[in-house]
């Protein structure tokens, strides 16, 4: 998906205004959570509620049949002034929860962004990162007093010391790596645990002190062996899963020659854009449907056809 020559990923490119200057005001966020139009998503233990296909959004009167502990409610923001909230019912059993809002199960948001509006699904994602962390935020990592919500659940605060938490983000790079030719291939693996003929790009989390771009080549180096003299940077992607941003690269190798770990990696393997073509023919697709890997693998088949290549 493209946005003016921007490449936008799955769970990103949201319309939500998430409305900073209202966060420190508690007396506004309680005016927008009571009024009529706005909104609650509940969730469960990291996953929707739906009804229909539907994911379950409580508007008005509806919020009145959440449970007890509902009304701690965390600020997402406003799309079209219309306020937006989330609720995680994780402390009441599964079967209370549905119940109480009317689901009739619940999903994880990756099993329904398919149907999903891109927006509705960045809001979900949203959603679904910020509740985790509030859940297992419970106390200070310094003091070991508890913690509290703060500035309508952007932050937490420590009531022992006082100390501001912030939600963390984990960042990792996920790399197409190419190697010249002739012809020209992309370089995928079987990971540790992968099924037998199942293969994905090389992907791992950023170190402390690197950029990056050091990232990138530290781990194609790492996991199998190859040294890439170019990285360029492609888009990047929220992914809440529970509190990652992958960060999509692609890389030129200065060789063909591979070696793999055998840990991280069991086997590599150099993959012509024909080689790609005539397996999403057998499989239906490439990569995961709502990860940045497959815009990597789509851009790079694209981009044998004359494709601009990435800033």
């Amino acid at each position: 998906m493209s946005l003016g020559g921007e490449v936008v990923t799955p769970y990103a490119g949201g319309a939500l205004d998430r409305a900073g200057q209202l966060r420190r005001d508690p007396v506004a966020l309680r005016t927008l959570a009571g009024r009529d139009g706005a909104e609650v998503i509940p969730l469960w233990r990291d996953r929707c509620l739906v009804t229909d296909e539907a994911v379950i959004r409580l508007v008005g009167t509806d919020r009145h049949r959440l449970p007890a502990g509902g009304d701690d409610l965390v600020f997402l923001g406003l799309h079209a002034d219309r306020p937006v909230f989330a609720v995680d019912l994780s402390d009441v059993p599964e079967a209370e929860a549905l119940g109480a809002v009317g689901a009739d199960r619940t999903v994880d948001v990756r099993k329904v962004v398919h149907r999903l509006d891109p927006t509705e699904a960045a809001v979900l994602g949203y959603a679904r990162g910020l509740c985790h962390w509030h859940r297992n935020q419970h106390f200070c990592g310094t003091c070991g007093a508890r913690t509290r919500p703060v500035e309508g659940g952007a932050a937490r605060e420590c009531t022992g010391c006082h100390l501001p938490i912030f939600p963390r983000i984990s960042p990792a790079v996920i790399m197409l790596v190419e190697f010249a030719g002739p012809p020209s291939r992309c370089l995928l693996a079987r990971h540790a645990g992968a099924d037998e003929d199942s293969f994905a790009l090389l992907a791992g989390f950023v170190e402390i002190g690197e950029s990056l771009e050091d990232a990138v080549r530290r781990e194609v180096a790492e996991e199998a062996g190859v040294v890439v003299d170019s990285v360029r940077y492609f888009a990047s992607q929220p992914w809440p899963f529970p509190s990652g941003l992958m960060v999509g690269f692609v890389a030129r190798a200065g060789s063909e020659v591979t070696r793999v770990d055998g840990e991280e990696l069991l086997e590599t393997r150099w993959f012509s854009r024909a080689d790609l073509r005539a397996r999403r023919a057998a499989r239906g697709r490439l990569g995961t449907p709502d990860s940045i890997d497959r815009l990597l693998l789509e851009y790079w088949l694209d981009a044998g056809d004359g494709a601009s290549q990435p800033g």
